[in-house]
């Protein structure tokens, strides 16, 4: 299953994130904590070289916290501020916001030394879309301040917020990268959401994530559809959860598209409980 998604507006995003660069002093990317390393945009990377750095594992609530913990050890070992974050709630910004400002230590420090008093810290939130940039910034900064949605794509331009005297916030569109290199990123993004589910097979899409339940948490699924024979193949599962869930054509036939939407929705939401999609050790 080869998925690729890297609509004309991205290009756009990626050269206006390129030209404001030279006015951030740090990054803060947002990566989904079910898959903090596929979903990292290496581009990212590549023009924020030289620039402080903040990776904020978001939607924690929905991975595994083992797997999240072994996350942030991982990037901690990089030398990168790493922190746990549901952009839905505003616990944890304080931590956020102290984090920002022993990160960027140096730049107040070189300020100080150049007289320059009192210049906020000019940060960059990035991430691939559909990560809950705008929600963080809007908790962030307790007010509607950036457009949100359950969709990708709401955010298509930049946007300066100010949040107080120490630090202001540049929204940026969610952007991927041209090419997936290893396929199973693409399948992995289309997974939680990330690609738009227009240009996919939902129900190939569904076999993949059913395979992956029953390979790496085996009780989530008979957790969920009470009843679902176990040790059968992806295919003959998803059409007993059609049954289970009475996804059903006339005469009686299970309605597998309808039921790969609704075991998708499933996925997404957390209803199989906590689950990381990749661990440190794999990548």
């Amino acid at each position: 299953m080869d998925i690729q998604w890297y609509p004309g507006h991205m290009t756009k995003a990626r050269r206006a994130m390129e030209e404001s660069l030279k006015l951030i002093d740090l990054i803060i990317e947002l990566t989904d904590a079910r898959m903090p390393a596929s979903g990292r945009n290496p581009d990212i990377d590549k023009m924020g070289n030289g620039k402080f750095r903040l990776i904020l594992l978001n939607k924690a609530d929905l991975a595994d916290p083992v797997v999240s913990a072994a996350w942030q050890e991982y990037y901690r070992k990089q030398g990168i501020a790493c922190i746990l974050l549901d952009s839905r709630k505003t616990d944890g910004m304080k931590q956020i916001r102290n984090t920002i400002l022993e990160v960027c230590k140096e730049k107040f420090e070189r300020d100080r030394k150049r007289g320059i008093k009192n210049r906020p810290v000019r940060a960059m939130v990035t991430g691939i879309p559909n990560v809950g940039k705008s929600t963080f910034i809007n908790s962030f900064a307790k007010r509607s301040a950036a457009k949100t949605g359950n969709k990708p794509g709401v955010t298509r331009g930049n946007q300066w917020i100010r949040l107080n005297d120490k630090v202001e916030l540049l929204d940026t569109p969610g952007i991927l990268w041209p090419k997936f290199e290893d396929p199973e990123v693409g399948v992995k993004l289309a997974l939680i959401g990330t690609i738009n589910d227009e240009i996919l097979s939902q129900y190939e899409l569904a076999l993949r994530g059913i395979g992956y339940l029953k390979a790496a948490y085996p009780d989530a699924l008979p957790s969920r559809y009470e009843g679902l024979t176990p040790d059968r193949g992806n295919e003959e599962t998803l059409a007993e959860i059609a049954q289970i869930r009475k996804c059903l054509k006339k005469g009686g036939e299970p309605d597998t598209d309808k039921a790969a939407r609704l075991f998708l929705e499933d996925l997404r939401s957390g209803r199989f409980g906590r689950i990381s999609f990749e661990k440190p050790e794999e990548i």
